[in-house]
């Protein structure tokens, strides 16, 4: 993979999949990828030589795995009007550092991203504070104010910069007003992402229902609550032959439907977060509000069913649904706090994590953080081969480290995380050959 113009950065001795590379950057995209010490032939290097480019800034990543950037696709900035939980300042900061070029935010802000000027003044924003990136791209809001009875404008919202429609933690309850959101969505070229839950049976849950929330009193919803919708959005895209996509699954009885779904070739795709692949609800065994969560952890059951889903692909791709709240909001007895982790700090180390382990592969990270979430949301992925954008990061795969105040970018620390050892930290992150941590 070769390209003649005069490159800028120059990678090498990176471990991409396996393979030692040093890798060539002109003009913000990839202008050669070849075998560490092979050489490259952009302008001014001789065939062979393993050198830098002439004029190109050398960087040596021996030791340092190499990713594409990644995409999360389901995230809070919380701005506008809940900024002291956090900002699309910070929001990207932590997004950043945890590895991602790009974040969709979902629209419950105050007020809700219903509104085209909302949605270009949360771009502005981003720009400004991170001119070269992470990008944001803002998830418009599937109803006026999130209430679920009247369309909101979605053309004017798509043309404005929305990727994607949603009406994020309040399910859309009828199914008629649920449908004609897909169908213009589809309209405008954007899929509907859904929050499946039944809002009655969910109706004053605070964690799953089972053994756990048995032995602690706490009210639970059961993960049929989950399961129902997700078979009414699987049969609602079988009928329309339009896409939806399923968020954060958390439930063997959820990955069942969508397997059957796919089977049968109905246009459904669908993300988990890394809290359900490591996480049970037996972390509330103490009333921990930094483990509550919607959908809540569920059982180890369910674990390995979200496991195997990722693996097959079943399960499309990663997302954190970051969601930071502040302190105060989570130091409360648990019915009073709100659902809600952190992610965008955490979840490269976290999934990292399930590659030592074996449970994934560094190619699965690649395709459920990067070239998954780009296709369903029609977002630039790079891929390695020439010409792609020079969006990628550095992994150091031995850093050990803790998440606290002094290592996490986000303003809010509410994890189950928060104070554990994780292995795996970000280096660096360049996007359009920029760097930009």
């Amino acid at each position: 993979m070769t390209a003649t113009t005069s490159a800028s950065l120059f990678l090498r001795n990176a471990r991409l999949l396996g393979r030692m590379v040093d890798v060539a950057v002109a003009d913000g995209r990839i202008a050669s990828v070849t075998d560490s010490g092979a050489g490259c032939t952009p302008a001014g290097t001789d065939a062979g030589s393993g050198a830098a480019p002439a004029g190109a800034e050398s960087i040596d990543a021996k030791g340092m795995v190499l990713f594409p950037a990644f995409i999360d696709a389901h995230t809070h900035m919380r701005e506008p009007g809940q900024e002291y939980k956090e900002d699309i300042a910070s929001g990207l900061a932590a997004a950043a550092h945890g590895g991602f070029g790009a974040v969709l935010c979902m629209a419950n802000t105050e007020p809700v991203n219903d509104d085209a000027s909302i949605t270009r003044d949360m771009i502005d924003t981003a720009r400004r504070h991170w001119p070269h990136g992470p990008r944001l791209h803002p998830i418009g809001a599937a109803t006026v104010g999130l209430k679920g009875t009247e369309l909101a404008p979605l053309a004017e919202l798509a043309e404005a910069g929305c990727v994607a429609f949603s009406n994020d933690g309040a399910p859309v309850p009828d199914t008629e007003m649920f449908r004609r959101c897909v169908e213009y969505a589809a309209d405008q070229g954007k899929v509907v992402i859904d929050h499946c839950e039944d809002p009655y049976l969910a109706k004053g849950a605070h964690m799953n229902e089972g053994e756990t929330s048995g032995r602690i009193g706490v009210k639970g919803q059961p993960d049929i609550g989950e399961a129902l919708h997700v078979a009414r959005d699987i049969l609602l895209a079988d009928y329309l032959k339009l896409p939806i996509h399923l968020a954060h699954i958390s439930c063997r009885r959820s990955v069942e439907l969508i397997a059957w779904a796919k089977q049968r070739g109905v246009p459904v795709t669908a993300e988990t977060c890394p809290h359900y692949l490591l996480l049970t609800d037996k972390e509330l065994l103490g009333y921990d509000t930094k483990a509550k969560v919607n959908p809540p952890l569920r059982t180890d059951d369910d674990v390995a069913a979200l496991r195997e889903a990722v693996q097959s692909g079943v399960i499309d791709i990663l997302a954190t649904d970051h969601a930071p709240h502040a302190a105060h909001e989570k130091e409360t007895p648990l019915d009073e706090a709100p659902n809600g982790i952190t992610g965008l700090d955490t979840a490269v180390a976290l999934t990292w994590g399930l590659v030592r382990e074996g449970v994934l592969t560094e190619a699965d990270l690649i395709r459920l953080w990067a070239t998954e979430p780009g296709k369903i949301f029609g977002l630039p992925v790079n891929g390695f081969n020439v010409g792609d954008p020079a969006d990628f990061f550095l992994l150091d795969p031995e850093k050990k480290w803790v998440p606290s105040r002094e290592t996490m970018h986000s303003k809010s620390l509410n994890t189950p995380f928060l104070g554990k050892e994780l292995v795996g930290r970000v280096k660096a992150l360049w996007l359009g050959g920029v760097k930009v941590v």
